[in-house]
Formats: C-alpha cells, sequence, structure tokens
C-alpha cells in the first residue's frame, strides 16, 4: 500500500488581515504547519487553528521562522546561532501551549520562508533550528527539502528528517526548485499537478523543466491555500492521489 502525507502551511492569519483559506485546506491535507507569530500568526489565531485541526482530525506542526512579521518570513536574518535558536524553541513553546488547550501536541517542525530556504545550505543556521529541536525534547521529525545540509545535521542529532516536495512548484534537472523569478517556477494545471503527485507517490520521479526525470525520495507533499484557486487544487490533487489507490495519512 502506497502511502503519502500531504501538508500545508495555516494559521497564516494576523490581526484584522485573513490569509488563505484554511477551512478548505483542513479537508485536504493530513499535516498542518502552524504559523507561532514571527512571520505570522497571532495567539487567537493559533489557538483557533488548533482547535480547527483537531476538529478536523489533523496532525499539528510548528511552522517556525525568522523573527520578521514585516516581511512575512520571506528574508534572510544574519542573527546568531544561539539567537535563532532561542527564537525557534520560543516559537515551539507558544504553540505547544496553544495545542495542548486545544486537546493536542506539536508532533513536527517545519522551517519557514526564507529560513527553510537558507538552512538547505547554511550550516550555522541548520544547527541552531535542529540545537532548538532538541532542546524542546521529544525528539520530533524535522520537515525539510531533499538534500539539505538540515536534513543531514537532523538525523547526526537523532532527529528523524522528513523530505518533502511541492505539489504546484516546477523543478531542476538537479531536484531544487525552479526560482519564481525563472518560467515554469509555479504550476496552474491542477490535473498536471495531480497526475506528476500520482507519479511522485507511486514512482519517487518528477518531470523536471528541462523534460528530464528527477528522483525525489519524499513522504510528504506541500500543497497552498493561500493564493486564488490553490485550495480547489489541494481537493483534487488528494482526490486524484485516493482514486489511484494511494492512502492520504500523516507522516508521524
Amino acid at each position: 500500500m502506497t502511502v503519502i502525507d500531504l501538508n500545508s502551511d495555516v494559521g497564516e492569519s494576523f490581526g484584522n488581515w485573513h490569509m488563505g483559506d484554511d477551512a478548505a485546506i483542513f479537508r485536504s491535507v493530513s499535516s498542518a504547519n502552524v504559523a507561532c507569530g514571527f512571520h505570522a500568526g497571532d495567539p487567537g489565531t493559533m489557538a483557533q487553528t488548533c482547535r480547527d485541526a483537531v476538529a478536523a482530525g489533523v496532525t499539528v506542526g510548528a511552522h517556525v521562522a525568522y523573527r520578521d512579521l514585516a516581511g512575512f518570513g520571506r528574508r534572510f536574518l544574519d542573527c546568531s546561532p544561539t539567537e535563532l535558536a532561542d527564537d525557534v524553541l520560543y516559537q515551539m513553546g507558544a504553540l505547544e501551549a496553544m495545542a495542548r488547550s486545544a486537546g493536542t501536541t506539536i508532533e513536527y517542525v517545519k522551517p519557514h520562508g526564507a529560513l527553510y530556504n537558507t538552512i538547505v545550505h547554511h550550516e550555522a543556521h541548520a544547527q541552531a533550528v535542529v540545537d532548538a529541536v532538541k532542546a524542546f525534547g521529544g525528539d520530533l521529525p524535522l520537515l525539510l527539502l531533499p538534500g539539505s545540509v538540515a536534513l543531514d545535521k537532523a538525523e547526526r542529532a537523532g532527529l528523524r528528517g522528513v523530505a518533502e516536495a511541492f505539489a504546484d512548484r516546477g523543478y531542476t534537472p538537479e531536484g531544487t526548485l525552479v526560482s519564481r523569478r525563472e518560467p515554469g517556477a509555479v504550476l496552474h494545471d491542477a490535473a498536471q499537478v495531480t497526475e506528476r503527485m500520482i507519479r511522485l507517490a507511486e514512482h519517487g520521479t518528477l518531470t523536471a523543466v528541462d523534460g528530464s526525470t528527477v528522483h525525489l525520495a519524499t513522504e510528504s507533499i506541500c500543497v497552498h491555500g493561500d493564493t486564488p484557486g490553490s485550495a480547489a487544487m489541494a481537493a483534487e490533487v488528494r482526490a486524484g492521489l485516493e482514486r489511484a489507490g494511494i492512502t492520504i495519512r500523516s507522516f508521524v
């Protein structure tokens, strides 16, 4: 039996500002990456998102980020490893309190935005994230990009590194994401995306932008709900996977 996890970023509203269609996304995913207040989210949003995840039977993960509310966590911050580790630990603790109040706990960690991309290659910041997760306790899995430095560091520290793919993104022949500044970076055809994800789940391969075959060993697929049509695409991806006999289940 083929099993795959579907994850998505949720809880990214802040105050009166609304972001994404979390209600729709919860009907499609098995794991929810909940913003922890440093790139998006506020205490009320975090708490309600955890309650909604519990009601939907979805696993809660901490979506930690650089301390960058104004930039939505998409800017690199040249902070010290100690400062970054403390910031990540702080975010995990805040979300854990909200999760417990909702009757659940955080069960994995996924870095967001610039932090996610930086620790693909930045040794010190990758180690800082791993150190924070170890300090939190429970040896939570880390959801990361295949081939990242952070994956290696997580496994050396005794943590489970979980590699993910992105449903609506194009890939280079090297197995990395096509830059958003280049053609083919974002895929909009739901039927095409669904077919690609079925192939990935069953065979571990994708077609790169140049037509070559890329091998990706992934346990989770990230779908989005924060742009027009993306929640509907997520629903179609799930339905297509299930029609193909693939079970959708959290990796934890």
